[in-house]
């Protein structure tokens, strides 16, 4: 009986340490799978960022050289030629202010200089357009004559003028592709430069260019003046630029104007 009751003391005692064998073996089997979990790396997830290209700014120059004209910022007018005594750098209103870009400093130069040059050709065209007689019968002051003209040849003289401004835009424009480049001019493009010297006048030198340029501008500014002038003169009295003159003349000698 003592046999019978020793074994089965003993068995309960095997099974109860088997048990507890395997629940430490678990609890210890967890523990190791807890910091296999946190020890292996979460795949990471490669997220592809898209590249955003920043459209070109066509208002933003490198500094190139033109006729000998390299743009330097610390100078006015970017150093343009143009500045004379007794004015020297001659501004007041500000057209270019420091903070003004370098594009729109080359619209405003190419606008002065295509302007000059059409005010030169405009105060050659009053003085020898009434001083003799043109064809189609035009006569009288100069203010008066382009009415005068035949609408055939008067289309044909506005698609003249086009042509030339397509042409020139070609030149020094860069492609308006985008909105900004609407007003952009080319960064090789030097203002009035469009290649037309059929006299070979164009020195290449730049210190000689400069000083040309310089006249030119000289000549194209006193031209738009003078012939802001003639415009206002014949808009007032409605006679030609010599024939006023020639009344002033003898105004100012003491001699009716009105007895001839």
């Amino acid at each position: 009986m003592k046999i019978i009751c020793a074994a089965i003391l003993l068995l309960a005692q095997s099974a109860f340490c088997f048990t507890t064998r395997h629940a430490k073996s678990d609890r210890f089997g967890a523990m190791i799978l807890n910091e296999a979990e946190e020890e292996t790396p979460s795949p990471e997830i490669e997220m592809e960022q898209e590249v955003i290209e920043e459209p070109e700014n066509p208002f933003l120059y490198k500094v190139t050289t033109a006729n000998g004209w390299i743009p330097d910022e610390s100078k006015p007018c970017f150093g343009l030629p143009g500045v004379v005594a007794p004015t020297g750098y001659f501004d007041p209103i500000g057209f270019c202010q420091t903070g003004i870009s370098l594009n729109d400093v080359k619209r405003y130069r190419e606008s002065e200089v295509m302007h000059g040059r059409v005010a030169m050709l405009a105060v050659v065209g009053y003085l020898v357009g009434e001083s003799f007689g043109g064809p189609f019968g035009l006569s009288g002051p100069a203010n008066d004559q382009l009415a005068q003209l035949p609408l055939p040849v008067l289309l044909l003289f506005g698609a003249g003028i086009g042509a030339v401004e397509l042409k020139r835009a070609t030149i020094g424009w860069v492609e308006p592709t985008k909105f900004k480049s609407l007003w952009a001019l080319r960064e090789s493009y030097y203002p009035g430069d469009v290649g037309f010297d059929p006299l070979g006048l164009k020195p290449t030198e730049p210190a000689k260019f400069a000083d040309m340029q310089t006249r030119e501008l000289q000549n194209g500014r006193l031209a738009m003046i003078g012939v802001a002038g003639f415009c206002s003169q014949e808009l007032v009295n409605h006679k030609t630029i010599l024939a006023t003159i020639d009344f002033y003349q003898k105004v100012y000698s003491g001699v009716n104007p009105y007895d001839y």
